[in-house]
């Protein structure tokens, strides 16, 4: 563990900053990937995605006002440029929602790196069908590991009804992963 109100400190001071964002990117790096990836999909999105959640970092490092961890601060970041990602993306294609849902999955099943098995296509093509703010409220839950009160803090929804979400969410799961059809439905 890192003493971070000492860590901040040198992230802002001028003298400590490269050797300080060096550390932030090697401590980080590679859990903001993973989720940002959750969120976007792809990997070429998700590295996007990253390179902008950290240039929005360093900038606004002199502006944190250390009311919630570091870590916490940066997921929040990560998971707003990431919805902005997929806003932009929503509007340039004029998508619906079905169709957004089946881009998902279709980008998921051809990407190189996605290495899952059936039973994740079978949760991931539940997930697709969420809204979602309930999808990314499990994924940040459930594949992140983090608190309600972590994701209340990143999402800014109430954690009360966070939890009613997720448990909602996971039940719906249980009830229905065995009975999810794999392949994509081709339509004429």
């Amino acid at each position: 563990m890192i003493d971070e109100s000492g860590f901040i400190k040198k992230l802002i001071s001028k003298e400590y900053q490269d050797e300080a964002f060096k550390k932030l990117l090697d401590l980080y790096q590679e859990r903001l990937y993973w989720h940002i990836r959750k969120l976007v999909v792809t990997h070429d999105d998700a590295n996007d995605v990253l390179q902008e959640t950290f240039l929005r970092v360093y900038k606004s490092l002199p502006k944190f006002k250390q009311n919630s961890t570091i870590h916490t601060w940066m997921y929040k970041i990560a998971y707003h440029e990431s919805i902005r990602f997929l806003e932009n993306n929503k509007k340039r294609d004029h998508a619906s929602i079905d169709d957004i849902s089946e881009k998902y999955l279709e980008n998921l099943m051809e990407d190189d790196f996605f290495e899952g098995n059936d039973i994740q296509l079978r949760l991931q093509r539940i997930l697709s069908k969420l809204p979602e703010k309930q999808r990314h409220i499990f994924q940040l839950k459930y594949y992140d590991e983090l608190k309600f009160k972590e994701i209340e803090a990143i999402i800014g929804v109430n954690e009360n009804t966070i939890k009613t979400s997720y448990y909602a969410v996971v039940k719906m799961i249980e009830k229905n992963i065995e009975s999810v059809d794999l392949f994509i439905k081709e339509t004429e």
